[in-house]
């Protein structure tokens, strides 16, 4: 009797948690292989979110997937753990003991074999090894990040109203360092939540006074992969409402007080937010694949491990092949979508000893980024069109549909406008904020 194919995703973001419920769909239901997606969390949220969630604009109890019920539903095995080692020789993934919160250990250290392997485990934030970013600055790499922020910004905002001493101007001050997207957004974000609070009870908040918003960036403009004219579109937005943008500095220290520039600059701050770059996580540099300098996998154009054919990279931790003038496929949602669907038709044509799809090739539908209810601004690209700058609504509904999509890939078109319908009338009775 042959033994059945097992296809091991780590990873439950974007790319992963499309991949194994694709797979769990179109292999797992007929019994023609066993997938099992493995991931450090319970649930899954889509990572493009997190700066409202952070913000306290977006409540994440509401809108996660909970991986084992999306596993019986997809047809696919979901186990909890954090990658650890590679026993490639054996063909088996090492996973670390997983602790509760008491520190007491809940699931021992296991093995899981594989005979395909995925490696969809994202990105965290790179610090670049600047002195006190580490130890001062806030990341956003994942749920539990952004909801510790929005927990003790909500503390730091009810202790400062509530204490008898008078709100001083700077006191809540907050600087983001990166005017990428994730940055510029949380900005957007933080300026329309600290807004709306003064309808909770914040009577004594003044927020042009209490809470200034920084942005800083090493590069030139803010949001670098959007056209020239876009950026500066948002820049004046960002400079409407008061948000300060400071290009052209590069942060060399982080204090508990602020953070200091190559120009000598100290530019106070409460809250520090580092949003300045990417790398893969460091495990992948144990795994005795070849990486390059940010820790991510090097793959061919398939996107099959230079190292091994069993094993296939997807997302931010993948480092595909520049094209002929030298550009690389950006860490956005899109291309983890994108390849999640090629390499899921990779595996099947493998599974059915057909020659492999044709190289995966990265297709730009363009970039939008969203100022919350302010604005939101991008351009689509198409083969036909062209490249089309587009703003107000039209950008809006654009950048809500993204996650729609993604939607559909995991719930399907039916579910997808349930949760739709959902969430709309729950507008009607939960808060603006998340107060909580």
């Amino acid at each position: 009797m042959t033994e059945t194919h097992k296809i091991i995703v780590v990873g439950g973001g974007a790319g992963g948690l499309e991949l194994a419920t694709r797979l769990g769909r179109r292999l797992g239901k007929r019994g023609k292989a066993e997938i099992t997606l493995i991931d450090v969390c319970r649930t899954h949220i889509w990572k493009p979110l997190l700066h409202q969630v952070a913000a306290g604009s977006f409540d994440p109890g509401l809108h996660t997937v909970e991986y084992l019920a999306q596993a019986q539903r997809g047809h696919f095995r979901f186990r909890m753990g954090q990658l650890e080692s590679l026993d490639r020789v054996n063909k088996q993934v090492w996973l670390s003991a997983t602790l509760n919160d008491d520190g007491e250990e809940m699931i021992p250290r296991r093995s899981f074999p594989y005979d395909t392997l995925v490696l969809a485990i994202g990105s965290i934030s790179h610090d670049f090894g600047i002195p006190g970013v580490k130890e001062h600055c806030w990341f956003l790499d994942s749920k539990k990040e952004a909801v510790t922020f929005q927990k003790k910004l909500m503390e730091r905002l009810i202790q400062a109203v509530t204490h008898n001493e008078n709100l001083t101007p700077g006191q809540l001050d907050v600087a983001i360092v990166g005017a990428g997207a994730t940055g510029v957004e949380l900005a957007a974000q933080l300026h329309q939540v600290t807004r709306r609070l003064r309808a909770y009870g914040f009577d004594d908040l003044d927020p042009d006074h209490h809470i200034g918003i920084k942005i800083l960036d090493a590069g030139p403009r803010i949001l670098p992969a959007l056209p020239e004219r876009l950026s500066a579109a948002v820049h004046e937005e960002l400079d409407k409402l008061g948000i300060q943008v400071l290009a052209g500095q590069a942060v060399t220290e982080v204090s508990e007080r602020g953070v200091t520039t190559a120009s000598g600059d100290f530019i106070p701050a409460a809250i520090t937010v580092w949003a300045a770059g990417i790398k893969a996580p460091e495990v992948l540099s144990n795994l005795g694949l070849e990486i390059n300098g940010i820790n991510q996998i090097v793959v061919k154009h398939n996107l099959v491990s230079l190292s091994d054919d069993r094993i296939f990279a997807i997302g931010d931790c993948a480092a595909f092949p520049p094209d002929n003038e030298g550009r690389v496929v950006p860490p956005r949602a899109q291309a983890a979508h994108q390849q999640a669907s090629f390499v899921a038709r990779a595996i099947e044509r493998r599974l059915k000893d057909k020659p492999m799809p044709a190289g995966y090739k990265y297709r730009d539908y363009g970039s939008l980024v969203t100022l919350g209810r302010y604005s939101t601004v991008g351009s689509l690209m198409g083969s036909i069109t062209g490249n089309i700058w587009i703003s107000g609504m039209i950008a809006r509904l654009v950048y809500l549909s993204l996650h729609k999509m993604h939607q559909v890939t995991v719930h399907g078109v039916y579910n997808t406008l349930l949760l739709t319908l959902s969430s709309i009338l729950r507008r009607s009775v939960n808060p603006e904020v998340k107060l909580h």
